[in-house]
């Protein structure tokens, strides 16, 4: 591990030297994550992506992607998309991207389960905003806004979110 490694601890995500309050699942850690678990997966995932709404805030950093209203994550395990972005309309079950509240004002990609996703080994485990402190996800790591909103302006495609066993 290194400091610029996104580190889960029992206090929250280490990273340079810092220490963010963050939520997990509500399904706690899991080594044998699941569809629909609720669980965050245990091990070492490196951030492949990340989105922001430009009408909500400005760029955080180069290489985020705008979210456009069409734009959703396909969470269909029959889905040859699954677990990959997709775009609307679209018939296969899906998580919009672009949300009403704030939690995917800005999203940081895990490679979990992907590029090549299996079939029922999980979806969509993203850094997001929180929607309280602490309360927990449906399987992502979330942040307080401002913390989160810091972590993106400091990584590079490729940081390590490592998600130790308990």
């Amino acid at each position: 591990m290194t400091p610029g490694d996104l580190v889960l601890t029992p206090k929250g995500v280490r990273f340079l030297g810092r220490v963010f309050p963050c939520a997990i699942g509500k399904g706690g850690l899991s080594r044998d994550k699941r569809e629909g678990d609720g669980a965050t997966p245990v091990g070492e995932h490196c951030i492949v992506g990340m989105f922001y709404r430009p009408d909500r805030m400005v760029r955080p950093a180069r290489w985020a992607r705008a979210l456009g209203p069409n734009d959703l994550w396909s969470d269909d395990q029959t889905d040859e998309a699954y677990n990959h972005l997709v775009r609307s309309p679209y018939n296969c079950s899906h998580e919009k991207l672009r949300r009403a509240d704030p939690l995917y004002d800005l999203v940081l990609v895990t490679d979990w389960n992907w590029p090549s996703a299996i079939p029922g080994r999980g979806s969509a485990i993203f850094l997001h905003q929180w929607r309280r402190p602490r309360y927990p996800t449906e399987g992502c790591v979330a942040f307080r806004r401002d913390h989160l909103r810091w972590i993106a302006q400091q990584i590079v495609p490729g940081t390590r979110l490592i998600i130790p066993a308990t």
